[in-house]
């Protein structure tokens, strides 16, 4: 599925507009929305995935750490430290938070501090074993592209000012995402992880259900065969 805008023009125009607005100090700049269906301009091949998010993406936070390890359960506490992701610099402590008491009100002064941080802005958090893979494999660089894409589509509201924040786990899946808009807050781990098993598990049963088919309508012509040949 394409999410983008084909055209160089299209492109071109939201990456500027959004630079402009960010300058301008206007919310953030365009939505989300319009961002995720700008093209990078010019080929992709041979492009680094810190490229290519740059391209499409300029603002946005890149790092590379190892988040599989990180507990779903903490990442959803509303005292989670989210926005420490937003820094092209995370200190690794982030990997191995733990909590200092008990969990806080999404309301409180604090947490919406925090929230309020995040706004308008992306990050994006790439395991060192999948950007490594990703060096000599622009189709993976590209899939791993398009997921931050469909995620940014699926998640955005039009006209909201929002802050994203997605972290990746080897294979170039989503393994912990936050979504922060200024009327909503969400975050989610272990979905992402088994919403894959279960279009994975999907798959495998419609092939093993295509094959037996396949060999059912084999066996027939068989018989057909040898019915005929019998009779002859």
């Amino acid at each position: 599925m394409d999410f983008g805008v084909t055209g160089k023009l299209g492109g071109y125009y939201l990456v500027e507009q959004y630079r402009k607005n960010v300058a301008a100090d206007k919310n953030g700049g365009a939505s989300f929305v319009e961002l995720a269906a700008a093209k990078a301009a010019g080929k992709t091949e041979n492009v680094s995935f810190k490229e290519m998010l740059k391209s499409k993406y300029p603002e946005a936070y890149y790092n590379v750490m190892d988040t599989s390890k990180i507990d779903g359960f903490l990442w959803g506490r509303n005292d989670y430290p989210w926005d420490k992701y937003f820094s092209n610099n995370v200190d690794d402590s982030v990997l191995n938070w733990k909590p200092s008491g008990a969990e806080p009100d999404m309301q409180s002064p604090a947490v919406r501090a925090k929230m309020n941080a995040m706004l308008g802005k992306i990050s994006v958090v790439i395991p060192p074993a999948l950007e490594e893979r990703m060096k000599n494999n622009t189709e993976l660089t590209q899939k791993v592209m398009e997921r931050m894409d469909s995620f940014l589509l699926s998640n955005s509201t039009p006209g909201e000012n929002e802050g994203f924040l997605m972290t990746f786990d080897e294979n170039g899946e989503i393994n912990h995402a936050c979504v922060v808009g200024e009327l909503k807050f969400t975050v989610s781990s272990s979905e992402f992880v088994e919403a894959r098993r279960a279009r994975e598990a999907k798959h495998a049963e419609y092939e093993r259900l295509a094959e037996e088919a396949a060999l059912k309508r084999r066996l027939m012509e068989l018989e057909d065969a040898y019915m005929l040949g019998s009779r002859g």
